[in-house]
């Protein structure tokens, strides 16, 4: 049985990622920071607490510990914070047998920063939102966005400004070195999901989003050829490894990427409950070499609602104490 190791089990896209491989056949290990994290108890096999990916020796070290003791195949990263890491370190997991499905560090620096998405976008003669550094705009012009140029996550510290009044506040409220001003783009938004795997771009699953505090609240599963279109080209110029994420929103007829995610999604089971499984396609393709397989269903629509996984109190003491834990008590 291949052992399949899930980071960042503590949030979303961890989580879903686990929803999508459980009941499989795979030994599935969770990692996490904080040992009350949901996906240390629940869908996985065992779970291990690690150090934070901001200590990174420590944090690849106790990975490598891990991946090495329980002969780890596959590793996929569950947060934003992770990719960096990971990514600068993955030949030292390659080495030991561990594939980290993770793009490459220039890939994953250009992904995290908007301004260098916003230019990646324009060389490719992508439609996609007017994005300026905030040290450049003296004044509100139009309705624009305000958002962390890199290491943003969900929506903290995103301000939409209609008005001049509101642009002042949100500016007040803004890192002036680390801050880009957006066009805003109305229209609906969509969250579409990618697997680029031997230069070969799987899908896209299209799905329209509303959003609650920056996350997923319902998403609705629909087709739109020129959507699609759009997200081949990019994805396929980008040259990710592995599951990429777009996100983008339609303004009369047209598709304007304003996000892009080298890594699963928070809709990753989501999607894969559609038909487009994209861990799953990712892990046969790597480790049993089966071309991605997918069928989507259009005719879907998720209205999320949160979930509760009880937890012993003893079972989270011993996973603080000891740093692992062994079967979890039930499916997320």
């Amino acid at each position: 049985m291949n052992t399949i190791m899930i980071t960042g089990v503590g949030g979303g896209v961890g989580q879903s990622v686990i929803k999508c491989l459980q009941g499989r056949d795979f030994h599935l290990i969770g990692a996490d920071s904080d040992p009350t994290a949901a996906g240390l108890h629940a869908g996985i096999h065992e779970g291990h607490v690690v150090p934070e990916a901001r200590d990174e020796d420590a944090y690849i070290e106790h990975l490598l510990h891990i991946c090495r003791k329980r002969s780890v195949n596959l590793v996929f990263p569950g947060h934003d914070c992770e990719l960096g890491p990971l990514s600068k370190h993955h030949k030292r997991f390659y080495d030991i047998g561990t594939t980290v499905v993770v793009s490459g560090p220039s890939i994953i620096a250009l992904c995290d920063d908007k301004l260098e998405t916003a230019r990646f976008l324009e060389a490719l003669e992508a439609p996609y939102p007017e994005t300026w550094p905030l040290s450049s705009i003296t004044a509100w012009r139009k309705p624009v966005v305000l958002k962390p140029q890199a290491g943003g996550a969900r929506s903290k510290n995103v301000f939409i400004c209609r008005d001049p009044q509101q642009f002042a506040r949100a500016v007040k409220l803004s890192d002036p070195d680390n801050t880009v001003v957006q066009e805003l783009i109305e229209g609906p938004e969509y969250t579409c999901g990618t697997v680029v795997l031997g230069g070969r771009v799987t899908g896209p699953i299209i799905m329209r989003r509303t959003l609650r505090d920056g996350d997923t609240h319902k998403a609705f599963v629909e087709n739109h050829p020129e959507i699609a279109e759009m997200i081949r080209y990019v994805a396929y110029e980008l040259g990710p490894f592995g599951a990429c994420n777009f996100q983008l929103r339609f303004r009369n007829g047209i598709p304007y990427i304003f996000e892009i995610n080298a890594r699963c999604s928070g809709t990753t089971a989501c999607r894969a409950i559609a038909g487009f499984n994209e861990p799953l396609m990712i892990a046969n393709y790597l480790l049993y070499d089966a071309p991605p397989k997918y069928q989507i269903d259009t005719g879907l629509s998720f209205l999320r609602y949160w979930n509760e996984v009880i937890v012993n109190n003893a079972r989270i003491e011993q996973t603080g104490s000891t740093g692992e834990i062994g079967v979890a008590c039930e499916t997320l």
